[in-house]
């Protein structure tokens, strides 16, 4: 009996092992830094899934692909909603920079720049081992919480512009959809426009307080960063498909809100993916039940690191 029972334990022990299982793989090598990616794969036996790629926040100075909210994102979408999730590297920009502001503003850009193409090579790598990987290439998700947004935002704005590196990829390959958390785009044309196509549909969850990645936009002639309510105004004189949710009593907190909204990104997923729904929704939410623990009072790039 005892063999019985042992042999049924090792048996549900290996089956959650099989299950539940991820990999790491070297994507790039830049300036001299090996860029990686962790892929968390489903086991459904599907030949294809959907795939959610998800940058990590930290101001591009600090965070990791390995941060344990990140992780725990991608064991959600992949092990329990069948989405083969990445979680992917970018160069730090911002690491070890001083003198940052409004009237130097290169670092800034030079470091949102920086994280886009890194993440278009990502994009090329799943595109070129999409077998291997299990992915449907005509699925692919961008997400990111705060610099992790602004690149997610950023590299769908240079494949739809025809920016950085971005002639690496097919000519015909678009972003899925985006689902950025306190995010904004770097633009040196004023206005965000998209010239080459449209862009990908796209979520937003935005704090309409944020003075860290700002809800509007901080910009100077043509130079700016250009916050979610702005892009929005875009998508909607443009008659793109998005939805924002606008946080009335927060900050810059929404940026950690990732884990706490999996129902609303399977609700985008079906809709606005699958469904190709041609929806434009607006709401605003002043009260969040459950919100996550993070701090609402960062108002400065130097608070971020206390």
């Amino acid at each position: 009996m005892k063999k019985h029972i042992t042999l049924i334990i090792c048996m549900l022990v290996a089956n959650i092992c099989f299950a539940q299982h991820s990999k790491t793989y070297d994507f790039i090598e830049k300036d001299g830094q090996v860029l990686r990616l962790d892929v968390y794969f489903p086991d459904d036996g599907m030949a294809q899934h959907p795939c959610i790629m998800f940058y990590f926040g930290g101001g591009f100075i600090t965070g990791a692909r390995t941060d344990s909210t990140v992780v725990k994102f991608c064991e959600t979408m992949a092990y329990k909603h069948g989405f083969v999730a990445i979680a992917a590297d970018y160069r730090l920009g911002l690491k070890g920079v001083k003198n940052i502001g409004v009237f130097n503003t290169k670092p800034v850009k030079n470091a949102i720049n920086m994280a886009a193409e890194d993440a278009i090579s990502a994009i090329a790598f799943v595109l070129d081992h999409s077998k291997e990987l299990k992915i449907n290439t005509k699925k692919i998700i961008l997400s990111g919480s705060s610099a992790g947004a602004i690149t997610s935002l950023q590299t769908d704005y240079f494949i739809c512009n025809g920016f950085g590196n971005a002639g690496i990829l097919p000519e015909d390959f678009h972003i899925a959809g985006v689902i950025p958390f306190s995010g904004a785009i770097f633009s040196t044309k004023g206005a965000v426009k998209y010239k080459k196509h449209s862009p990908a549909p796209t979520m937003f969850f935005h704090g309409m307080k944020d003075n860290l990645v700002p809800y509007k936009q901080i910009r100077f002639f043509n130079i700016g960063f250009i916050g979610s309510d702005k892009i929005v105004r875009q998508f909607e004189k443009h008659d793109y498909p998005y939805f924002i949710r606008r946080y009335e009593n927060y900050a810059h907190a929404v940026a950690g809100f990732f884990n706490e909204n999996i129902d609303e990104i399977l609700w985008f997923y079906d809709n606005y993916v699958e469904q190709q729904a041609d929806l434009q929704i607006d709401e605003k939410v002043n009260y969040i039940k459950n919100a996550p623990k993070v701090r609402s009072d960062i108002s400065k790039k130097t608070d971020l690191y206390d």
